[in-house]
């Protein structure tokens, strides 16, 4: 938005600019995070099956990943017997879910879901670009719309990027901080963009 508004004053120009990116950006979003999502769970899948094809190679296949079970609960504290006893009983309830989750990291019950992801990601998108879109899409007045744009942007900026650094145990300010900074540069590249393309075309990128 702020770059077609500094290269165009009209607001219609800036309504258009707002709303292409939001539509383009959640489904830019929401492809890319199906793609990601649906490879990952590919791999997952194919991960759980080499698993299941091992435990079908017959006994001695079986006592070996038996052992790579006991060696890892070793690894994580136990002792042998005890390792021994929990890989034994986990073996005999699951034994490809056991060796999904101590041996690959896989959960069984909660596999990527490429779906549930790529919605998310969209929603998310959508709720972050809609904040300047409402901002400035209303307001007639050229050098007031820019000003609600940049500032409605920094205080979304700021306060996702506290809310981040909660989330994540680390320090608040520091990340409202690091993403308020990096969303401004970011704001004020993309201007000065515009406002050079503008200087070059002249008034044909004026749009009403």
């Amino acid at each position: 938005m702020l770059g077609v508004g500094a290269g165009a004053d009209g607001l219609c120009a800036m309504q258009l600019a707002g709303i292409a990116g939001l539509v383009a950006g959640a489904l830019s979003m929401a492809a890319g995070e199906y793609i990601s999502v649906a490879s990952q769970k590919d791999s997952e899948e194919a991960d759980i099956e080499k698993e299941r094809l091992e435990q079908l190679k017959g006994p001695a296949a079986q006592e070996r990943e038996f052992e790579e079970l006991v060696q890892i609960y070793i690894g994580r504290g136990l002792s042998e017997p005890l390792a021994r006893a929990v890989a034994h009983e986990l073996s005999n309830k699951d034994v490809v879910r056991a060796h999904a989750r101590d041996e690959l990291g896989i959960d069984l019950d909660e596999l990527s879901n490429p779906l549930q992801a790529s919605w998310t990601s969209a929603l998310a998108f959508s709720i972050g670009a809609g904040m300047p879109l409402l901002a400035g899409a209303f307001i007639a007045d050229w050098h007031w719309r820019i000003a609600s744009v940049c500032l409605v942007s920094a205080a979304a900026l700021a306060l996702l990027g506290a809310m981040g650094a909660a989330l994540g145990g680390a320090k608040v300010w520091k990340g409202a901080l690091r993403v308020l900074v990096g969303g401004s540069l970011s704001m004020g590249i993309t201007y000065g963009i515009g406002a050079a393309f503008a200087a070059v075309v002249g008034p044909s990128l004026q749009l009403s």
